[in-house]
């Protein structure tokens, strides 16, 4: 370096789109350099300006023809901030951000002065710039934002640039400035030239990075994965571009995975083509990406269950019978391609399942299934039991599944199953089993899905039979016993001895039970002070009071009539007296009477079936039935309701009031009204008590 490079001015490119130079404070402050700045708009040439006299200083580096760029003397031309340039610069900074900006100026100034210092200062470091201002043969790379000390490194650069103007140095320095975590001169032959390893990763490495050097890719890593590198070296010197290659090495934390972009490196290093291998731990990235692809998959399948979910649920709509209902079911799940194999099992009279039917792939787990007893199918029986599903994931490991269905599961390639209960409020049907291909398989979101398809089965199966029941000609009659249950009507019937006749019980929307109860034999407040002091009473109400009878409304916590409801049951009478109940049914005639009485025994212990006959039906038109409730009325309460009706009375909002009825009738109000509560109540009686309880 001459006398003029030493005493030239530093000059610090700046990106246009920044206020102020960061570096020319701090840079005049800790040098006698004059520091001057120029945009990477500005004339740079003229703050670049050469000598090309040599009476001036027959140092200057001249053009490629070594004559020079021209014959005149250095020039002293304004900056764009005001002051003049004088002599060579002694060192060029680019205080750049933007890789194609570094490029275009390095290459702009060594084109001018080749043998000037450049350095490449980001605000912001990064992998990229750092292979940039390396490929474009920059001095140094000193990111400011990273470096503690940005000003004295490049101040030490400009003084010491003869002394490591070498190719070797320049890259030593540029690798040890950036190092992502580790980084590389590796020679076209696979040798390791250089190392570098940042210190917060270099206890990861079983092997020092000083202790790399002369030893080749497969000295450190597996022949496949060496051969892969090598490739990836051999690509990029053979290109002389960019290359990038993923690869999992050994540490001391197990395996890891790396991303190395691979430099070629235009002159020779010690003798040979060389790359620069700058590698980073990517190991977390990658597990993200993986969880992120596995909640895309999670969500993906999720959203194909509920789409068949949705498809079973409407074909359920419309669904004749039970058996069509269990086999369309078991049928859509298989065909979804989601899984292998599906079954239904139901309640049979002894306790145990009863197998009904199936569909699916998995031939040799479904033999097995009818197979065996119930204590060998413990999800199942647990499902059925609590009412709550259950899921066996991973068969072939799980020991707790029986030898004989982990055998025909490993034939078939089960890996999970699902057991979900098919309910409808208290009453429990039976069990339906998916078996699926994955490990895993059943998400608790997935278990949402089954939980709602297996209460919509329940349903379903609930409104068939009582479908069955409303349209059969003959039913078949039940008279049950109950002896001393535990519930109000039973207690008070035994503590006052009086009569309590059911009305009518139903379920609200909500899931409330109400029962409606006409007690014989003890007026309404004795019934209500009675009623709060018992535990099976959640709420109650009096209707109706007389002194010797009254008509309660009652909310129970659980109610018998609810139960056989369920199950499929028209309840036509019940009555307790003196602690004894008797309760009549209406089944349809394929209804399971076992199972029915077993239900009634989970509420009342002490049940027993003491009449069963059949019974035919009346049949009645609908014209019989509108004649019968014709007859029931007055002429005025038919003209009442009439009017009332055409009138408007019953919209929302009233088209008539009550007041403009009665005026139409020429009546009083009060007598309009009473006319239309008598014939309101004399049509829903003919409809309700000629149905059913429930």
């Amino acid at each position: 370096m001459t006398a003029a490079h030493l005493s030239g001015p530093i000059v610090v490119v700046t990106d246009v789109r920044a206020e102020e130079s960061d570096l020319r404070t701090r840079l005049e402050r800790a040098t006698e350099h004059d520091v001057r700045t120029v945009p990477t708009t500005g004339d740079l040439e003229s703050v670049l300006g050469t000598d090309t006299d040599d009476s001036t200083d027959e140092g200057i580096e001249t053009g490629p023809t070594g004559e020079g760029d021209a014959a005149s003397p250095v020039r002293s031309e304004p900056t764009t901030d005001g002051e003049t340039a004088s002599a060579v610069p002694s060192a060029v900074v680019l205080e750049l951000d933007c890789p194609g900006e570094i490029q275009t100026i390095l290459q702009r100034v060594h084109a001018k002065l080749a043998s000037v210092p450049t350095i490449v200062a980001p605000r912001e470091g990064s992998e990229r710039l750092a292979t940039v201002a390396l490929r474009a043969d920059a001095t140094e790379y000193v990111p400011t934002d990273s470096d503690e000390k940005p000003i004295d490194r490049i101040i030490a650069t400009i003084r010491s640039h003869p002394e490591q103007s070498s190719g070797d140095g320049r890259y030593h320095r540029i690798l040890a400035n950036e190092l992502p975590d580790e980084a590389f001169v590796i020679g076209e032959d696979g040798t390791y030239l250089e190392a570098k390893a940042r210190p917060d990763s270099a206890d990861l490495y079983s092997t020092a990075a000083d202790d790399l050097p002369g030893a080749e890719l497969e000295d450190a890593f597996p022949d496949q994965v060496a051969t892969k590198l090598q490739d990836c070296i051999d690509r990029a010197i053979r290109t002389d571009d960019v290359q990038s290659v993923e690869y999992d090495a050994e540490t001391t934390e197990g395996r890891r995975r790396f991303e190395a972009r691979v430099v070629p490196i235009d002159q020779r290093i010690q003798g040979r083509r060389a790359v620069v291998w700058l590698a980073r731990d990517i190991t977390e990235r990658v597990e993200r990406e993986r969880q992120l692809r596995s909640r895309q998959d999670q969500l993906e399948t999720l959203n194909r269950i509920n789409a068949v979910v949705r498809q079973v649920i409407e074909t359920l709509v419309e669904a004749p019978a039970r058996d069509a209902i269990e086999r369309e079911v078991c049928e859509q799940l298989v065909d979804s391609d989601l899984y292998c194999g599906s079954w239904i099992a139901e309640r049979a009279g002894d306790g145990q399942l009863s197998y009904r039917t199936g569909a699916g792939e998995a031939d040799t787990y479904l033999d097995c299934v009818r197979d065996l007893t119930v204590d060998h199918e413990r999800p199942v029986t647990q499902a059925v039991r609590t009412g709550e599903i259950r899921t066996t994931n991973r068969i072939l490991e799980d020991e707790t599944v029986p030898e004989p269905l982990r055998e025909a599961a490993r034939e078939d390639d089960v890996r999970s199953a699902i057991a979900v209960p098919i309910t409808h409020e208290d009453a429990t049907y039976g069990v339906l089993t998916v078996l699926a291909s994955r490990d895993d398989a059943f998400s608790e979101r997935e278990r949402a899905g089954f939980r709602l398809l297996g209460e919509t089965i329940g349903f379903t199966i609930m409104a068939v039979k009582n479908r069955q029941l409303l349209f059969a000609d003959t039913v078949v009659e039940l008279k049950f016993r109950i002896d001393g249950g535990d519930t109000f009507s039973f207690d008070l019937s035994d503590a006052y001895d009086c009569t309590c006749s059911l009305e009518w019980a139903g379920t609200t929307v909500n899931g409330r039970t109400f029962q409606y109860v006409t007690v014989d034999g003890l007026d309404g407040e004795t019934v209500l002070e009675e009623a709060g002091d018992h535990d099976s009473i959640e709420e109650c109400r009096l209707i109706h009071d007389g002194e010797e009878s009254c008509t309660i409304e009652m909310r129970l916590a659980k109610s018998g009539v609810r139960t056989l409801a369920n199950h499929g049951a028209t309840i036509r009478d019940v009555t307790v007296e003196s602690g004894v109940g008797t309760c009549l049914v209406e089944v349809s005639q394929d209804a399971d009477v076992r199972e029915i009485a077993e239900a009634l025994t989970v509420i009342y212990e002490n049940t027993e079936l003491v009449a069963k006959r059949e019974v035919d039906r009346p049949v009645r038109t609908a014209a019989q039935r509108r004649n019968r409730i014709l007859d029931r009325l007055t002429d005025r309460q038919l003209t009442t309701l009439r009017l009332a009706y055409y009138g408007g009375f019953f919209d929302w909002p009233r088209e008539s009031t009550g007041e403009e009825v009665a005026e139409a009738m020429d009546i009083s109000p009060p007598t309009m009204h009473q006319h239309l509560r008598k014939g309101l109540k004399a049509i829903l009686g003919e409809f309700f008590e000629s149905g059913s309880h429930n």
